[in-house]
């Protein structure tokens, strides 16, 4: 994983490497946050490959982290089973920051500044490949997703309504 000229290592970059996963980056122009459909369809990517991250926060007051399809909407109720909780909720976009150490449009599963249980769409298990956020916008990460499994250290789950 060659760094092109002039681009920044996020740290869940720095993570793969460290890790030694492969993994490939696009990168397109935006000065502020845009939804998923918006980046898949700015780097062309089809949008079933393409997942984002969600945080939230559980009954007990902890945090958890959900990785769905971008066009797929998180089921609360399956998710806060899927981490044995009473039930979740969506943290507010003023606490991503301080909660994760990442920005909105900019967070990913890898590399948050604590370790939070993560779950991840059992749809991505059946995909070669996924597209996830590489921790800063305007910039994804493509990489096989049982290997996003094992850098995040996270679990397959059925947390998507439908």
């Amino acid at each position: 994983m060659a760094k092109k000229k002039g681009e920044v290592k996020t740290n869940a970059m720095r993570i793969l490497e460290n890790l030694g996963i492969e993994y490939t980056t696009s990168t397109y122009e935006c000065k502020e946050f845009e939804d998923g459909g918006q980046v898949a369809d700015a780097l062309g990517l089809p949008h079933e490959k393409v997942y984002k991250t969600l945080v939230c926060r559980g009954a007990g007051k902890g945090y958890f982290v959900f990785v769905i399809p971008i066009d797929a909407e998180l089921d609360l109720k399956k998710a806060a089973r899927s981490v044995g909780e009473k039930s979740v909720e969506m943290i507010h976009v003023k606490d991503i920051r301080d909660v994760t150490g990442y920005v909105r449009g900019g967070c990913t599963a890898i590399g948050m500044k604590k370790q939070y249980p993560v779950r991840i769409d059992e749809s991505a298990a059946e995909l070669t490949d996924v597209y996830v956020s590489a921790g800063k916008i305007g910039c994804q990460m493509n990489l096989d997703p049982r290997k996003l499994r094992e850098a995040c250290e996270g679990e397959w789950a059925d947390i998507v309504r439908g």
